[in-house]
């Protein structure tokens, strides 16, 4: 914050705090830097092996599929997806 005492400016120094909470979308946020990063995490898969047909659909999503990859990447569902291609 700036102050303005006889046509000279002084600066105050004031700290950020490190963690904040939005009430407005529900969000926590911390302090990295000079901004605030929301604090997001991606749920827990479940473990299930992926062969060969899995990989390439997923070299495929990743390009071509882009929205459908993001939407099953952070809903949590993409290795039970992948795992479904496979067999």
């Amino acid at each position: 914050m700036c102050e303005y005492i006889n046509g000279a400016i002084i600066q105050e120094d004031f700290t950020m705090e490190k963690t904040i909470y939005d009430e407005s979308n529900g969000l926590w946020h911390e302090l990295r830097g000079d901004y605030y990063i929301p604090c997001l995490t991606v749920p827990a898969q479940e473990e299930r092996p992926i062969g060969i047909w899995g990989q390439r659909h997923l070299r495929y999503i990743k390009t071509e599929r882009k929205t459908l990859y993001t939407e099953l990447l952070t809903s949590g569902r993409l290795n039970t997806y992948l795992a479904d291609i496979n067999e």
